[in-house]
């Protein structure tokens, strides 16, 4: 009961705030994001009335399954934007932008955070520096195409962003593995071939594979239905699935073995838009019906963040100098990446400011780098940069897009929130 409950307010106060975000021009994922905060266990969640708001960090737990489940669906559509159509035409770009913006990000900040260590060699070591810059790679996708769908943007820029911020996650997964398994390797002082190399490259191959496989049995058994209700049914069904498979883990003489919820969603929704004839009317419906999913995402992911960590002043000065390096090589990558494949020039020009969020990915890597002895500092870091990408990236997504001019001015003023259906007359049909 109380967990429902819970639900419920989150969402209606999610809803709420958005309508005074919308005053103030700011993006409805800010609005989600700032009412998690309230009602997490730092204000009115710590009054413990049951029901109202998020009592305590560790009760987050329980609410994983509802978040698992929203980042499918987004990793979902976002295999939408993977048509050939658009591969054609930006596929060369987009898989250029996303391994080098990824890379260069990832070596400014170890570059900054392994000059630190010898500033302070107390304070960071060199392990937990590397594995900080192969986390700044990871860029939220959730928090970009809520913007992108509340506003309607829509231009080169665009379908760039949605391309890179996709492949982004594949690119963030081989480094950080990579980097991750080289910081245990100077701690123990040996290394494994299997966990640097090996165990991310299989991940990657399996999650392909699982969402190829998913993509095509969805195309199948939507065949048999011809009536709206029941192929979204199905949809929705079949992303649930999925999101499920994707979390089983094994070994296979003695190397982890697993999934990339993200990757393998993302293939799923990849293979089904272009092998059915009718993915396009499909998909849109099925972003219309997880709109409440995403709400409770991001105002889950707020009451999520950990405001403790604003009293710790070297963590501070640590999360920083993340935030500020990380910005650095989003942007220069992104700048030089550009220049490289020939991109206009408003999408050399703001690319790297849509990069900006960060949330979900960094957090789950952040999570596996626990095992480090510096790992409190990683975990805190993130959670750090994390609050200040998550209530500030959208906007500069946002002020981006506009000035790319991929956001009208009817469509600022009177955009709809994304508790509204993404087009309209869309919502009635079913």
């Amino acid at each position: 009961m109380e967990f429902l409950i819970t639900l419920a307010v989150a969402m209606v106060a999610g809803l709420m705030m958005s309508r005074l975000a919308k005053k103030v021009s700011l993006p409805a994922v800010t609005a989600y994001l700032v009412a998690g905060l309230i009602l997490g266990p730092f204000v009115i969640g710590r009054i413990g009335l049951p029901g109202l708001g998020f009592p305590s960090l560790e009760g987050m737990e329980a609410y994983s399954l509802v978040t698992q489940a929203a980042l499918g669906f987004i990793a979902f559509t976002i295999g939408n934007e993977f048509r050939i159509s658009q591969l054609k035409s930006m596929g060369k770009q987009a898989i250029v932008i996303g391994i080098l913006q990824a890379v260069i990000t990832t070596v400014v900040v170890d570059i900054a955070l392994v000059a630190l260590h010898f500033v302070k060699p107390d304070l960071i070591s060199i392990p937990v520096a590397i594995t900080l810059g192969a986390i700044a790679a990871a860029t939220a996708p959730a928090a970009t195409l809520m913007v992108v769908r509340q506003y309607k943007a829509d231009g080169p820029l665009t379908k760039l962003l949605l391309l890179v911020v996709a492949i982004d996650d594949a690119v963030g997964l081989v480094l950080f593995s990579v980097s991750f398994g080289i910081a245990r390797a100077m701690e123990q002082g040996s290394a494994s071939m299997a966990s640097i190399v090996l165990e991310p490259i299989i991940e990657i191959v399996l999650s392909l594979i699982l969402g190829a496989l998913m993509g095509v049995l969805l195309n199948w058994v939507e065949r048999f239905f011809h009536s709206r209700s029941k192929r979204l049914s199905i949809s929705v069904a079949f992303v649930l699935l999925t999101v499920g498979l994707s979390m089983i883990k094994f070994q296979i003489g003695g190397i982890h073995c697993g999934f990339s919820l993200l990757l393998v969603c993302m293939m799923t929704g990849t293979v089904f838009c272009n092998i059915c004839d009718f993915s396009e009317e499909l998909m849109e419906r099925v972003e219309s019906w997880s709109v409440p999913l995403n709400i409770l995402f991001f105002v889950i992911s707020g009451a999520e963040l950990d405001l403790k960590i604003l009293g710790k002043p070297l963590i501070l000065m640590v999360g920083v100098i993340y935030i500020l390096f990380r910005s650095l090589g989003k942007c220069s990558g992104s700048y030089i990446s550009c220049k490289m494949t020939n991109c206009g020039e408003k999408i050399t020009k703001h690319l790297g400011i849509t990069l900006l969020p960060q949330a979900g990915v960094a957090l789950g890597m952040a999570l596996t780098a626990g095992e480090l002895m510096g790992g409190d500092l990683v975990r805190n870091v993130v959670l750090f940069a994390v609050l200040v990408y998550e209530l500030v990236g959208p906007v500069m997504t946002k002020n981006a897009l506009i000035k790319a001019g991929e956001i009208q001015l009817d469509a600022r003023t009177s955009a709809r929130t994304p508790e509204a259906m993404n087009k309209p007359g869309k919502e009635h049909k079913l």
